[in-house]
């Protein structure tokens, strides 16, 4: 519920920051710093899953 709250306030800065933009370089670098941590966390999470999923020194196969 919270998470919500703080993305519908974080829309509607971007909104406003889109329409109270001075020319359109503005815009692409308010659209670039929006979706571009959002990015960077995907692939921070994907990396960190494939590094832990194809770790050698894990065998399911072990025998008590």
């Amino acid at each position: 519920m919270l998470v919500g709250f703080i993305a519908l306030l974080q829309e509607l800065d971007i909104a406003e920051k889109m329409k109270d933009a001075p020319d359109k370089g503005y815009e692409i670098g308010v659209v670039i710093g929006t979706y571009l941590p959002f990015v960077a966390l995907v692939g921070i999470a994907y990396f960190v899953y494939y590094k832990a999923k194809n770790r050698k020194d894990l065998d399911d196969n072990f025998e008590l």
